[in-house]
């Protein structure tokens, strides 16, 4: 036995290096051994956070019965989703299709060519031992059945691959009909949409943002506010440290699935420094900055980068690092102010989690307390906090990966420049420039590193488009024109590379490992879909340029999201988001000045609606477009506002500034 999972870049990976199973990495040579030995495949996705994951792992992959089962019956390959996001939609796509439902643990058997025959997520011990019995069986004595088995499923994956279906050209109609679809779903008493388990719906609340600010829409900043109000009041956000979990189980966001992944929190910040930029809502500005506190304080590693996500469980258990009881409240902070935590954080005899211990939740608007009640409740959360971190504390899961940290990069950059911290937009620069040291080789994006090694996985359409994104924000902050060039490096590669043909996008490159099929998934899930993320990056990078191909490239592609935006708003937040800005103009403003502090610059950035591009810097700055034949007026700092390569005339007031806006 010859486990390969010892010089993984991935940490999921590296968690089975020591199975007795023997694993492959994802590779030619795994099928061709496969053929060799004339026997199936196993193919098992998951990811380092995922519980399920883990409890299939200690269940069935380190016992030395069942690896025999799958080492004389099988070749075994391991994938992490997160590394091989192509490999998983593949099989995730096969999945859905025999089982009508997904998920990770994935577990697929497939011919030696990869042609998957029967597929399911989590089996227990002995349902996976029997199971592994009965395929090998199969095989051995039922051959033609399990390929034709194969053939079948291969031509049901591509055809729900298929691209060239209908296109409806983004408007104001089509935009309101996705905010009418969304209100119709949400929660009037607990926000967000639909019921449990209930995920932070990030980019539909960006989207519902700029709707408000387009058209007015009182409801559409509502629906924001309460989803706002009660994820950040309740068990999803960490209450102590920061921070939000990937989902509820419930739908009263009480009770989390404990696992924080890096996309969930910078996406979340974003939405949460919008919504204060909105109503200078002193709740929704501490939620974002604490945000962005767990985002460099959490998930930070020492060769630059932010890690991908904080685990669900500690030491097998889940929760055993944030569950508390009353009497563990009162042990860590007294009886008297014990009794007062368990009161604010609905912590009760009962519980609302296992074992009769509580997920900390705030029971009542402590942004709007007294000074005196406020400087308590600060007092008391790092009391339990010091407590808390001589718990056993969740594994960390350190690779780090392009699009994620695009995303993050770019809600630093806003969170940055809108609240002023220099430390969140200097985070955002650092960053960026790690991305662009690292994992830009031979101008082609790389998806992951660790410990400051690059891996081999290429990029996906998604990395093109979150990480060009996050270099135009940085480009907005710093007026550096080195951000401009690489987003258009990127941006070329995609177009060349992935585009369709006919205005969409493919999730892999034309010169990528073939797969079953080549994927090309629209919706936004989990993360912004790669067709949203880099229509997001044209529009803005033809905002900053003047360069009109770009914003037609994304008009074509904009067109093939409109019918999911208009039917199924739910899984298309970020293209609705990204049509908001479109159809607003874009906003080009460039403010001539040489003081970056100058209140024109603040007025800009406060009241530009979502979506605007925004470069401060001196006059004909070079390689700054948006700053070119900018001259001060009057010696003053002098603001241009453009829309869809319209100009008006110039101002230098901040009060006209902002009536220009609002027009």
């Amino acid at each position: 036995m010859a486990n390969r999972l010892a010089e993984a870049t991935s940490p999921y990976l590296q968690q089975h290096r020591d199975n007795p199973v023997d694993w492959w990495q994802w590779s030619p040579e795994a099928f061709a051994e496969a053929r060799r030995r004339d026997v199936p495949v196993i193919i098992s996705v998951g990811y380092a956070a995922c519980h399920w994951c883990h409890v299939m792992a200690h269940e069935s992959f380190e016992d030395d019965d069942v690896a025999k089962l799958m080492n004389d019956g099988f070749v075994s390959i391991k994938v992490d989703r997160e590394e091989r996001p192509d490999v998983d939609a593949v099989y995730m796509t096969a999945t859905q299709a025999m089982t009508g439902q997904g998920g990770w643990p994935m577990t697929v058997f497939a011919t030696p060519d990869g042609d998957p025959f029967f597929c399911g997520t989590y089996f227990p011990k002995q349902h996976f031992a029997r199971l592994l019995d009965s395929v090998a069986t199969a095989w051995r004595d039922q051959r033609d059945d399990v390929v034709k088995q194969g053939a079948a499923v291969v031509q049901a994956v591509g055809g729900a691959q298929l691209v060239g279906g209908p296109t409806a050209p983004i408007s104001a109609a089509l935009l309101q009909a996705a905010a009418n679809g969304l209100a119709e779903e949400h929660d009037e008493t607990y926000g967000g949409f639909g019921g449990s388990p209930k995920f932070p719906p990030h980019m539909n609340l960006l989207f519902l943002l700029r709707h408000h600010e387009r058209t007015g829409s009182a409801r559409a900043l509502e629906m924001v506010r309460h989803t706002c109000e009660q994820m950040g009041r309740g068990g999803l956000y960490d209450q102590l440290a920061g921070g939000f979990a990937r989902y509820a189980v419930d739908g009263t966001w009480t009770v989390p699935h404990f696992e924080k992944m890096l996309y969930d929190n910078a996406l979340l910040l974003r939405v949460y420094t919008q919504l204060w930029r909105l109503t200078d809502d002193p709740f929704a500005r501490r939620i974002a900055d604490e945000t962005a506190q767990f985002l460099l304080r959490d998930l930070g590693t020492p060769q630059g980068g932010l890690a991908s996500a904080l685990d669900a469980d500690t030491e097998g258990v889940e929760g055993l690092t944030y569950a508390w009881t009353p009497a563990e409240l009162v042990g860590a902070l007294g009886a008297d102010d014990g009794t007062w935590a368990a009161d604010l954080f609905r912590v009760t005899t009962a519980g609302t989690f296992e074992h009769g211990k509580s997920v900390l939740v705030l029971a009542r608007d402590i942004d709007a307390a007294d000074p005196a009640l406020i400087a308590r409740w600060q007092d008391v959360r790092q009391r339990l906090l010091a407590v808390r971190a001589g718990r056993p504390q969740p594994a960390r899961d350190d690779k780090v990966v392009a699009s994620w940290n695009g995303l993050a990069i770019t809600a630093l950059a806003e969170h940055g420049v809108l609240t002023g911290s220099a430390s969140t937009r200097q985070a955002a620069v650092t960053l960026a420039e790690v991305l662009a040291d690292r994992h830009l080789v031979d101008g082609r994006l790389r998806r992951v590193s660790r410990d400051g090694v690059v891996g081999e996985p290429v990029g996906v359409l998604d990395d093109y488009g979150c990480v060009a994104e996050a270099f135009l924000a940085v480009h907005q902050v710093t007026a550096d024109p080195r951000w401009l060039t690489l987003a258009r490096q990127l941006l070329d590669v995609a177009l060349a590379h992935f585009g369709t043909g006919e205005g969409g996008f493919y999730d892999t490159a034309d010169d990528a490992e073939k797969l079953l099929t080549r994927p090309a998934d629209p919706t936004d899930n989990a993360t912004p879909s790669g067709a949203s993320s880099i229509c997001a990056a044209l529009v803005g990078y033809a905002a900053l340029t003047g360069e009109t191909s770009y914003r037609e490239a994304a008009d074509a592609a904009l067109a093939t999201l409109g019918p999911l935006i208009g039917g199924h708003p739910r899984f298309a937040g970020y293209s609705a988001a990204v049509a908001e800005a479109a159809l607003t103009g874009p906003f080009e403003i460039a403010v001539a000045t040489n003081d970056p502090a100058d209140p024109l610059v603040a007025a800009a950035l406060r009241h530009a609606p979502g979506g605007t591009v925004i470069v401060a810097g001196e006059p004909d700055r070079p390689g700054v477009p948006l700053l070119a034949d900018r001259p001060l007026i009057d010696g003053r700092a002098t603001a241009y506002v453009c829309r869809g390569f319209v100009c008006e005339r110039p101002v230098t007031g901040s009060e006209e500034l902002v009536a220009r806006l609002a027009t």
